[in-house]
């Protein structure tokens, strides 16, 4: 146990607020450090894998999470021009019992966040931090105004731009895909079928889902040589989204057309870090291994990461055992991750034959052998960090 234990964590998105929660459970005394004036989520909805779903069952947070969103019942690959369907994954059918959840990340972080200060976190808003000090003592955070303070343990789970991934690895810059994404929220009818469906076209492709409450999640994907800031809260003109997918079926023009004000940002691939530990501080989340958005595990390898963490700081003798064993666990999975995701870009912007060859080959799978189909992601979605074989 971790009894009286002082940890500092900084950010209060998906990975600092879980990992807060799942220390404080364990008898840490936590503080989280968020540079915002109120936690709040600018973003759309997200899918919560049943590989997600076990570390919220197991902080407790389950029933919050039943709450937060309907329960996805398949995935249906989709011809986005024509609206045939290419290949479907019958999630309730192949893998009853499983949770697939399909959630309001601002939901997410509203469960989250009640569920670490019950735990006795402390969060403290309007912390920005400048830059993060490692050395022989203990790590220090120095803020916007030149005030230091000192942590015990530092865990940063402060992003993409993280101040404590590039103290403990440096500066590196991200590579940009030449890939942009649109993300928005319109009405949906809470009777539709629960289906997370993604239509498929050349050098693009749209993700929709309903995420209850009355709204629909839209991400869509185009590759452009155009560079795009990597940035949560830069705004669009709809126009231009519905331009990119004029060529589109009826269905997703006529969502499209109920788009108002759609975020965009940049796709951009990180390295997975090569350093999580050292020095009394930590990282999980995007400070770890930024991924691109279609496997949909983004926020739960950061819930993952938090149950490891947490894990490892309570049955380890010393932080240096105990954040080894949390690298050695999660890194290799991140980063098999992460290049997954990095194909899927390439698989739903088939075109030419290439596309007639891989969409035949993905309906006979699906009408032949769903079952097969369905298990290549068994190694992502049957994984189970609370059972203690760890990440």
């Amino acid at each position: 146990m971790l009894i009286g234990r002082k940890i500092t964590v900084l950010g209060a998105g998906v990975a600092g607020l879980t990992v807060a929660r799942a220390l404080a459970l364990r008898g840490a005394e936590v503080t989280v450090f968020e540079q915002a004036e109120a936690i709040r989520e600018v973003g759309a909805g997200l899918q919560i894998s049943p590989n997600g779903a076990r570390v919220l069952q197991a902080l407790g947070l389950g029933e919050a999470l039943a709450a937060a969103g309907p329960v996805g019942e398949a995935v249906e690959l989709i011809d986005g021009e024509t609206a045939t369907r290419v290949a479907r994954l019958d999630l309730a059918r192949l893998r009853p019992g499983a949770e697939y959840r399909f959630v309001h990340r601002a939901r997410l972080i509203e469960l989250l966040a009640e569920g670490a200060r019950a735990a006795g976190v402390q969060i403290r808003l309007l912390q920005k931090i400048d830059s993060v000090i490692l050395g022989d003592h203990k790590p220090r955070l120095v803020t916007a105004q030149g005030v230091e303070l000192e942590a015990d343990l530092l865990i940063g789970a402060d992003g993409l731009h993280s101040k404590v991934r590039q103290a403990l690895n440096g500066a590196v810059a991200p590579f940009f895909t030449h890939q942009v994404a649109w993300r928005a929220l319109i009405p949906c009818d809470d009777t539709a079928p629960k289906l997370a469906q993604v239509f498929m076209g050349a050098g693009k492709h749209l993700v929709s889902y309903p995420l209850g409450g009355g709204l629909r999640n839209i991400v869509a994907i185009e590759e452009r040589r155009r560079w795009v800031e990597e940035s949560w809260t830069l705004r669009d003109d709809p126009l231009t989204l519905r331009a990119a997918f004029e060529d589109f079926c009826p269905t997703v023009r006529g969502w499209l057309d109920q788009v108002e004000e759609p975020w965009l940002w940049g796709l951009f691939r990180h390295p997975v870090a090569e350093h999580w530990h050292g020095q009394g501080a930590a990282i999980l989340g995007d400070a770890a291994h930024p991924t691109l958005p279609f496997l949909a595990q983004g926020a739960v390898m950061a819930l993952e990461d938090a149950w490891v963490l947490a894990e490892a700081l309570a049955s380890h003798d010393g932080d240096a055992a105990a954040l080894a064993a949390y690298q050695a666990a999660r890194r290799p999975r991140c980063t098999r991750i992460v290049e997954a995701a990095n194909k899927n870009a390439r698989n739903y912007h088939l075109s030419g034959l290439s596309r007639t060859v891989g969409h035949l080959g993905l309906r006979l799978a699906s009408s032949l052998a769903p079952e097969r189909l369905i298990g290549h992601f068994d190694w992502v979605y049957g994984h189970d960090v609370t059972a203690g074989a760890g990440g």
